[in-house]
């Protein structure tokens, strides 16, 4: 899928549900027949356990030296520009296409993101390994259709993901849009800190969107989970996405949806 213009597959709609994803890049990377102190990252490994942390830009980690990476926009903790040019020491020319995503851009357009579009554009596999590059790590140009698939794939899901939330408010606002996002890898939420207490394993990654609600800005935070790895089976990963418990109205959305996912089961 390196160099095809979007995913060629819908993406799962409900919530929360385990996507497995595999590390063929000519394949949709959803399998839709299935309902830390050091890197975990292998940066030797081509694994799909593997590509998926990269995919989602791990826990932060990377060589350490970051004399050379290029400053990023405190807004969305993304680098101000998203080079198209061969990365010194590329062996392999990578594509330079560019997926349009299905998710809606608020106000605030980085110069990154193509004019006359009204929805998020992803980078191409030459851009992402670009980020990977400046980010101390190394990334494996045969990787990088796969990569930026899974990418595509999870970011579309996660979004499936905000607007059932959002459905709560389709009435007010019709029309959500999503402002700005960044990385927290290395900021753990309360919830998935509760997780790990009890013995769970922590996110191998958490991002913060924050969503333009025809006006109100509310934030959501998505914690990202690896499932386990089973042999001869393709690697999965869950989201675990929600309004930040920063708000009275966020609040009660959180109540509305486990109960509307507490009918679900019990009636189906």
């Amino acid at each position: 899928m390196a160099d095809e213009a979007s995913p060629s597959c819908p993406v799962p709609n409900h919530r929360g549900a385990d996507a497995k994803v595999t590390a063929d890049p000519s394949a949709c990377p959803v399998d839709h027949s299935s309902k830390k102190s050091s890197c975990p990252v292998d940066h030797k490994s081509r694994s799909a356990q593997a590509m998926l942390q990269l995919a989602q830009g791990g826990n932060g980690c990377g060589s350490g030296d970051e004399s050379s990476y290029e400053a990023n926009n405190p807004a969305n903790q993304m680098p101000s520009s998203l080079s198209q040019l061969p990365s010194p020491g590329q062996r392999i020319p990578l594509s330079t296409s560019r997926a349009v995503s299905t998710i809606p851009k608020g106000d605030f357009k980085p110069s990154h993101q193509l004019e006359g579009t009204d929805t998020w554009t992803y980078p191409s596999p030459q851009q992402f390994y670009n980020a990977m590059k400046r980010k101390g790590y190394k990334p494996q140009e045969i990787d990088m259709g796969s990569v930026v698939a899974i990418h595509n794939t999870v970011n579309e899901r996660v979004w499936k993901q905000v607007m059932e939330y959002e459905s709560f408010h389709l009435d007010s606002c019709p029309n959500p849009r999503l402002e700005k996002f960044s990385g927290k890898a290395n900021d753990l939420s309360l919830k998935a800190r509760l997780r790990t207490w009890t013995g769970s394993s922590p996110p191998f990654d958490r991002h913060d969107w924050v969503v333009d609600r025809c006006g109100k800005k509310v934030r959501y935070i998505i914690d990202f989970y690896a499932g386990m790895p089973v042999a001869g089976k393709p690697m999965s990963i869950y989201t675990d996405t929600r309004p930040a418990a920063d708000s009275p109205s966020a609040l009660l959305d959180r109540m509305k949806m486990m109960g509307k996912e507490w009918y679900a089961s019990l009636f189906g």
